[in-house]
């Protein structure tokens, strides 16, 4: 089977619910499809709703995994915290145990925390914490200790033992309250997948949100190493085909019931426009970036690390950044765009700007940018800072 590039960049923003008739009204189903939200960055998965559902305020993702607690945050793939849907919680944590435990046993170490001291202060931190929430300065107030209890906290998350619930400072914090993970979800095993079917399931999941992909993608998404992504891929293969992409190299894999699909793929009556946060699922979905954004631009979209900063798409590929900072947002454009595309994407953000700021912004267009590969690290959150 053999596809255009711009069919499959079209098919995939259907799947991740980024054009205008697949936004959706269910967020925790958006997750789901989505295989959860990125949630290094505090306000990355409120935006990556914001772009992907409809009517989306800040309360709605609030209740779910706040109130309902039909989605939770935990470490998985690449060492990076997501957002999940309760139910798929226990595979990710099955499929990524063995690579996410071991790092934060050795970081703790590497702090000065002893197994002994590990095993006492958990023990201590799950007594305070039972039948209430607590940030890590209230759990040491609690224990009455100058211990540094941030890496036990982490390694008791990454453990199954504890939870990321809701920041005491809003969207734009990171500082937990931790809760005991067996009280937030209750009956929700952890241990309910062997590694081996937990990491066969991810592979699944993955190709059914962000195929065609190579087996590369594969690979860089889970995390996974290269010969138990080939096995794992042989053995799905009564489920996964081949897919041809002109315009691209190499392989592509799809599961096999987006066959139809794909190649029924038709161009919107209009282009589709989407402004996507730093560390959005449909930029960080893939190893080999060429299909949505020219080489010449890389180093605009992405820094040392492979992170990716807040971005501007058309027709699924990238074609700018943007930068919102209190009442004024400031967009960068690759190349010239038609006026009817630079008039929405004033329009557009003006409305991040909104969501952001709760206010009116002003919409100013910069004429250079400063490659985040030159700045230093955390430049993705701030990408025309110096513009």
């Amino acid at each position: 089977m053999i596809s255009v590039l711009d069919q499959v960049n079209q098919f995939v923003l259907r799947k991740q619910h980024l054009t205008e008739e697949t936004r959706s009204d269910d967020i925790v189903q958006t997750v789901r499809d989505v295989v959860g939200l990125h949630a290094t960055g505090s306000t990355t998965p409120y935006l990556s709703l914001f772009s992907r559902t409809r009517d989306f305020t800040r309360d709605k993702l609030d209740r779910e995994l706040y109130v309902k607690r039909s989605l939770g945050k935990i470490r998985c793939v690449r060492k990076t915290v997501y957002v999940l849907p309760r139910d798929v919680i226990p595979v990710a944590f099955a499929a990524t145990r063995s690579v996410i435990e071991p790092i934060s046993v050795k970081y703790s170490k590497y702090l000065g925390v002893s197994q002994d001291v590990y095993e006492d202060t958990s023990r201590r931190i799950s007594s305070a914490l039972r039948g209430k929430g607590m940030t890590t300065k209230e759990i040491k107030k609690a224990l009455g200790t100058e211990l540094n209890i941030s890496p036990i906290v982490n390694l008791m998350c990454d453990k199954g033992l504890l939870i990321r619930g809701e920041p005491k400072a809003g969207w734009k914090s990171n500082m937990h309250t931790y809760r005991l993970f067996h009280e937030y979800f209750p009956g929700l095993d952890l241990n309910v997948f062997d590694e081996e079917q937990a990491r066969k399931l991810m592979v699944e999941q993955y190709l059914a949100s962000f195929g065609p992909a190579t087996e590369d993608d594969v690979a860089w998404w889970t995390g996974f190493p290269k010969g138990q992504t080939r096995r794992i891929l042989r053995e799905l293969e009564d489920k996964v085909s081949s897919v041809e992409i002109s315009g691209l190299r190499g392989r592509y894999l799809s599961i096999s019931s987006d066959r139809a699909p794909l190649i029924a793929a038709k161009p919107p009556s209009k282009s589709v426009l989407a402004m996507l946060p730093g560390l959005d699922p449909y930029l960080m979905g893939y190893k080999d970036r060429e299909r949505y954004l020219d080489n010449e631009y890389y180093d605009f979209v992405f820094d040392r690390s492979g992170n990716a900063t807040s971005t501007i798409l058309v027709d699924g590929r990238v074609t700018g950044v943007w930068d919102i900072k209190e009442t004024l947002a400031k967009i960068f454009l690759f190349t010239d765009l038609e006026a009817n595309i630079l008039e929405r994407i004033r329009i557009k953000a003006e409305e991040v700007g909104r969501f952001i700021s709760r206010g009116k912004v002003d919409v100013r267009e910069c004429d250079s940018m400063i490659p985040l590969p030159e700045r230093t690290a955390g430049g993705v959150m701030a990408p025309l800072k110096y513009s």
